[in-house]
């Protein structure tokens, strides 16, 4: 993998049922606890964050049994999840519109630019603009996209000691999602696979290790 891919991965998301499992599961394979990050009132999610790098970060997600999404679903996939996993990546962009209407223009659909936050547990609200999470496309191996503006990133204040080597992903269809990557200029490898997979190679204090 090219350092301009790495350059351009926000954060890996990994969706769990429980907030707790997951970060568990997540301590378990990297020696790292992940810290937790806040709620998403408008998801009905909440989360927790180990830093990958300068900025670079694994987010662990799962429904926040105390507070229901505003609007339509939980995001991810998280209302059927089966077992824990990476279920997309998140690349960093500015001007989001232009990024939304180039890939609109070549059949790859990015959804509607949008506005999030979410509360610290210190009492600090990030604010950031991404592509609609919703749009799930090549079964979340091609990313939506975020800025955060002139928030922090989140990688400054999570947990450190892990760093992303590398990324790659496989999938039935390897020809079709190499084609819509290719649209958003991201040299993700994608390999033939018998379903869609994320797969994560992470330095850490166990060693290096792969999640998927």
């Amino acid at each position: 993998m090219t350092s301009s891919l790495l350059e351009r991965i926000d954060h890996l998301v990994y969706a769990t049922n429980d907030l707790d499992r997951g970060i568990a599961q997540i301590e378990a394979l990297l020696g790292i606890r992940a810290a937790i990050g806040g709620r998403h009132a408008a998801w009905g999610t909440r989360n927790a964050l180990v830093s990958l790098g300068p900025r670079c970060y694994l987010e662990i997600i799962a429904p926040d049994p105390g507070h229901s999404p505003a609007s339509a679903a939980r995001p991810f996939g998280l209302q059927g999840l089966g077992p824990s996993r990476l279920v997309t990546w998140v690349a960093n962009g500015s001007g989001l519109e232009e990024i939304r209407d180039g890939a609109a223009r070549q059949g790859v659909v990015l959804g509607d630019v949008l506005s999030g936050e979410r509360q610290r547990p210190d009492g600090g609200v990030l604010h950031w603009t991404l592509t609609d999470p919703a749009c799930v496309v090549a079964d979340g191996l091609v990313p939506f996209f975020i800025d955060w503006g002139q928030s922090p990133h989140p990688s400054q204040v999570a947990p450190q000691g892990a760093t992303l080597v590398s990324l790659r992903a496989e999938h039935p269809d390897a020809d079709l999602v190499r084609g819509k990557l290719r649209v958003l200029d991201l040299a993700l490898p994608v390999g033939p696979g018998p379903v869609p997979a994320l797969i994560a190679t992470i330095d850490c204090p166990h060693g290096k290790l792969v999640l998927r």
